[in-house]
């Protein structure tokens, strides 16, 4: 009796280890609207579509047109680059749930998909924050603009934010896989978030919290108070300018990145509020946040430049026009 106790005693840590990594997680998409997951597949799917023609015309536009061969375009095909990636890495399994049931998701799936998400949302931001150091260089030193922001400068400062977002977010995918997994395989979400799987595992995950909160501060955050930081001083400068006409012209260049923050971040500020205090709001209305945050921009950006940069808006059209005759 004694030795089939110690038998069993031996076999239980296996069959418990067996449940701590599941092979699978199951995403449910968006709960409480499981009913009109086909109808939300249409605009989702014509967002996804609209993203890739506009980054991949921003891309084919300004590779071909030697006038644009400028840091500000540069840094905008860096931009469009990574929104392209994190809406493919996300769209295509979204639209599988809503139009297929096709809920399933690989363990080690999920982790690339939490290590995307994260640290080309970190590159998409120190992107636009390089946009606003050039239009700071750009209004404040015009006359050293070409000095500062030389090609070689321009791309190891694209290469050194890439090294910054996958540098911070590579331990998350490895925190998550430590964790033991025994209360649910279910993601109540559209794709897989750190915060989401944090939620399912089955141990203290202070240190992994806290990691999560300093890389996404040490990123979007600061990013965003360099920005600021910046506009400050480019108002400062405008606002001394000689006369009305230039401070409008000075200002009009501004326009667009103005308009790329506005959707980056405002998105963000909201879903972190609904995260953060919203412990009343519906789950549904959690996840449809989540997703404008991260699927919208992608979507808008490439139409902000087309519509208020006129050389971008004439090729654009051109191609259209040949495409059609």
């Amino acid at each position: 009796m004694d030795r089939q106790n110690k038998h069993l005693i031996l076999i239980m840590p296996l069959s418990n280890n067996s449940n701590i990594h599941p092979s699978t997680f199951l995403l449910l998409g968006i709960p409480g609207l499981e009913a009109i997951h086909t109808w939300l597949s249409v605009p989702f799917c014509l967002v996804y579509l609209c993203a890739l023609l506009g980054n991949f015309s921003i891309l084919f536009i300004i590779k071909t047109d030697s006038i644009l061969h400028e840091p500000m375009y540069i840094f905008l095909c860096m931009l469009s680059v990574a929104d392209l990636i994190i809406s493919t890495t996300t769209m295509p399994k979204i639209l599988s749930i809503f139009w297929f049931r096709d809920r399933k998701i690989y363990f080690e799936a999920c982790l690339l998909q939490v290590f995307l998400i994260h640290s080309l949302c970190s590159m998409a931001s120190g992107f636009i924050l390089a946009m606003a150091f050039d239009r700071y260089v750009a209004i404040c030193s015009p006359l050293r603009h070409s000095i500062i922001l030389r090609q070689r400068v321009v791309q190891n400062m694209g290469l050194a934010i890439v090294f910054r977002g996958a540098l911070l977010f590579s331990p998350q995918p490895f925190m998550l896989r430590w964790l033991p997994y025994c209360r649910t395989k279910i993601i109540p979400h559209t794709y897989c978030e750190f915060m989401a799987l944090i939620k399912l595992a089955c141990a203290e995950t202070r240190i992994s919290r806290i990691y999560s909160l300093t890389a996404a501060f040490l990123t979007g955050g600061l990013d965003f108070l360099l920005i600021i930081c910046s506009y400050i001083v480019i108002l400062y400068t405008v606002f001394h300018l000689p006369s009305k006409a230039a401070q409008l012209k000075t200002l009009g260049t501004c326009g667009s990145h103005v308009c790329v923050i506005l959707v980056a971040y405002t998105p963000a500020f909201f879903s972190f509020l609904t995260h953060r205090f919203g412990h009343k709001v519906a789950p549904h209305i959690h996840i449809l946040v989540a997703n404008i945050y991260l699927l919208i921009p992608p979507m808008v950006n490439p139409m902000i430049y087309g519509i208020r940069t006129r050389r971008i808006r004439e090729r654009f059209l051109r191609v259209l026009t040949s495409l059609h005759f």
